[in-house]
């Protein structure tokens, strides 16, 4: 297994605890939560059960019957059989304590998957889980039931399981948020599977599929990256064709809302406001507007901030997901020429791209942008910051995407330019840069350091604009660990 070498040790640790576990794993769809789940118990369960998604279940027969036969099935694999039909998630429940009551493991372990698909409307699921643990589970003397439940619905989860308000408040013994991989694992993985890619080609490549490592997986060895992404997105068929319409049909019930936010951020490269969104979608900010902002931000498809020096009312929020942006810029009105990817290499479209999706990458791996400044240990802000031209004041409008303010009273002002080769600092980046720091002097009124920061693949050319910039973090930086 690549990576979750931390979250793998929690999980093989639960079999030598002394008191009943329940754990809740979660993170966005495709992200591994079952291979990972599977592979540190060797694939070994008292009882294991998958929700049906919607797709799956019969439009002629109720949602909830569907989930209580699926789930008799997964009884009957373990042993358990009932004559009469189960018509009921108490009755359900009831079944899976036979199951444990008889099985002969020392610990019986249970692995509940997409636990959120199981609660359809009315289902009565969550009150008859809680009477599950809190009735059964903890109150048997033998303290031998391990209880793990996982969903890609990572807004469901916090809701219901780890902010419980009911009664499975304060009950689970764990969490694991399961992230996407970094650019180090991908390349592991890549080496694991012996497909061979250079560094660039892998940055490249991340810029589209972001760190799901199901994504990754569809990758063939002997194939170039314009190859690959051809065979994944563009020709009859391809196996990501559909992915943005399933990615989110999966997630959310009623997905059209979130669908019509992810696109309003998405036709914007920077951050915008709750009211922006608003007006771009013609959705009424009431509270289930704001819901499902969090909803979106939970399941990482968006990011939340907000500005340096203003308060949470000048909230911004931004479109993050690689494959999303990928989406709305290349397939979502593509005819899907068959080579189209080929056909991109050094077009404008693709280098205007190539930039944005450069800075999303960055906004990822900012742990490794802070331990390759050396400030992996000072307590630092990570946010950005913006501001309108007022000529009054002197103030022309700037817009910096990542700002790292440390404790040790220096701001690391980063601006991100991908580029083919090292990058060449020109008098109109260095007058876009003295801008920036004079414009966010003025308004912030800040005493700390700015020192400017250049995130670029390669490097920078030595010459008489260059001198200004105080550090260069490359893309290999960013494969540290």
């Amino acid at each position: 297994m690549i990576g979750r070498n931390e979250e793998k040790k929690i999980l093989q640790s639960l079999l030598d605890e002394e008191e009943p576990q329940f754990i809740a794993v979660f993170g966005r769809r495709r992200i591994g939560k079952t291979y990972l789940i599977r592979e540190s118990f060797d694939y070994t369960f008292t009882f294991q059960h998958t929700g049906l998604s919607n797709s799956e279940i019969d439009s002629d027969e109720s949602q909830r019957q569907a989930q209580l036969d699926k789930f008799a099935e997964s009884l009957a694999d373990a042993g358990y059989h009932q004559e009469e039909r189960i018509t009921s998630w108490n009755e359900a429940f009831n079944g899976l304590k036979e199951v444990i009551k008889n099985s002969k493991e020392k610990k019986k372990v249970i692995f509940i998957d997409e636990l959120s698909w199981m609660d359809t409307k009315d289902s009565g699921l969550i009150s008859a889980l809680e009477s599950f643990w809190n009735g059964f589970a903890t109150a048997r003397k033998e303290k031998d039931v391990i209880l793990i439940v996982c969903a890609s619905a990572t807004y469901w989860m916090i809701d219901n399981i780890v902010n419980s308000k009911g009664g499975l408040h304060n009950r689970l013994t764990g969490q694991i948020y399961l992230k996407p991989f970094s650019l180090k694992e991908c390349e592991e993985y890549l080496t694991s599977r012996k497909i061979m890619m250079n560094r660039h080609q892998i940055l490249q490549c991340y810029m589209i599929l972001g760190g799901v490592p199901y994504y990754w997986s569809l990758l063939k060895k002997g194939k170039s990256l314009p190859q690959n992404i051809d065979e994944l997105f563009f020709k009859n068929n391809a196996p990501l064709q559909g992915e943005y319409d399933n990615l989110y049909k999966a997630l959310f019930k009623k997905p059209d809302q979130y669908m019509k936010i992810v696109e309003a951020l998405g036709s914007v490269n920077k951050g915008i406001t709750r009211d922006e969104i608003c007006k771009k979608t013609g959705i009424s900010g009431s509270g289930d507007f704001s819901k499902k902002l969090r909803e979106l931000e939970n399941c990482g498809f968006i990011r939340k901030y907000i500005p340096f020096g203003y308060k949470e009312k000048k909230a911004l929020y931004q479109l993050i997901d690689n494959y999303t942006l990928f989406y709305y810029k290349f397939l979502k009105d593509n005819v899907f020429d068959e080579n189209y990817w080929m056909h991109q290499t050094g077009s404008a479209t693709l280098h205007a791209w190539s930039g944005v999706a450069f800075e999303r990458v960055c906004l990822e791996h900012v742990a490794q942008i802070k331990a390759a400044l050396g400030i992996s240990g000072v307590y630092t802000e990570v946010n950005a910051w913006q501001c309108d031209a007022d000529p009054d004041k002197g103030i022309q409008g700037s817009q910096i995407d990542l700002l790292i303010t440390r404790k040790d009273q220096i701001i690391n002002m980063c601006e991100m330019k991908y580029s083919e080769s090292d990058y060449a600092v020109d008098a109109a980046f260095d007058k876009a840069q003295r801008r920036k720091i004079s414009d966010f002097q003025k308004v912030t009124k800040t005493k700390y350091a700015i020192h400017p920061t250049l995130i670029t693949t390669y490097g920078i050319i030595e010459n008489a604009y260059a001198g200004e910039i105080q550090a260069v973090i490359t893309a290999d930086d960013l494969f540290d660990a």
